[in-house]
């Protein structure tokens, strides 16, 4: 399966070279944004598919805004690891929680001030996600052939808490590393269009100015961002011990290797 409709940002992350040759095996781990868009085929297809599993990195607030719209008549397990991290509606919670226009205001400007790069964003996701990061590769390591149990994470875009998870679990298997930066940098021409044009449009009718920081932070992944989050993994001891400090046993490392490389 290469496509879902309605959705821009699918892909499966089977195909992918590893350094040992070879490549990781297709219909196993799939990558997304979120699911609020699906047509009518594209929920017959995703009926359809392997896929048993939906890792979502999103917070509450973000699927009480934009639940996920799944097919009726088939069973999917649902598992919430929600990361602030990347989330766009910190602006929209700041404007919540603010008591009067004006406070909301403040609080507005006070975090486009503290905006950060998308490489520091993803280094504060890797400082407090190594739990939620290895619950994801857990999904995948315990999935099977014998029943539609492959994993499809998203967040919102699908490439900011979906970026760095997908290539966590592909750098700890072993993927070329080369590889897995160009899996994560393809998100910005798949996002333009729709998509990239309808989040520009929830910012300004936020009352936010689009400027150009806001507007990467929202729409591209430059490869420099996701080759520093991997130099911080690396300076930790790798991905495969980063997840492991994250909860993820030996046993269930080995199984995640077997499931994608085997």
């Amino acid at each position: 399966m290469t496509t879902i409709d309605g959705l821009q940002n699918f892909r499966d992350t089977g195909g992918t070279p590893l350094t040992t040759g070879g490549t990781t095996r297709p219909g196993v781990l799939y990558r997304s944004e979120a699911l609020t868009t699906l047509t009518p085929l594209g929920l017959e297809q995703l009926a359809a598919s392997d896929i048993g599993v939906i890792a979502d990195f999103r917070t509450d607030l973000e699927r009480g805004m934009a639940p996920d719209v799944l097919p009726e008549g088939r069973t999917f397990e649902v598992v919430a690891l929600p990361l602030l991290e990347g989330a766009m509606t910190g602006f929209a919670q700041a404007a919540l929680q603010a008591s009067d226009p004006d406070a909301a205001q403040q609080a507005i400007a006070a975090a486009l001030a503290e905006l950060p790069g998308l490489g520091d964003l993803y280094v504060s996701m890797l400082e407090h996600g190594a739990a939620s990061f290895a619950e994801l590769a857990r999904l995948v390591a315990r999935s099977t052939d014998e029943s539609p149990t492959a994993v499809l994470v998203h967040c919102t875009a699908g490439k900011d808490r979906t970026g760095v998870s997908v290539a966590l679990v592909l750098d700890a298997v072993g993927a070329d590393r080369s590889a897995v930066v160009a899996d994560y940098a393809v998100s910005a021409a798949n996002l333009e269009g729709p998509w990239a044009d309808r989040m520009r449009g929830m910012i300004t009718a936020m009352g936010l100015p689009l400027t150009p920081e806001l507007d990467a932070l929202v729409t591209a992944t430059p490869p420099a961002a996701i080759e520093q989050a991997l130099a911080w993994v690396d300076a930790q001891g790798g991905s495969a011990a980063y997840l492991r400090s994250g909860g993820l046993t030996a046993a269930e490392l080995d199984a995640l290797r077997a499931r994608l490389t085997a």
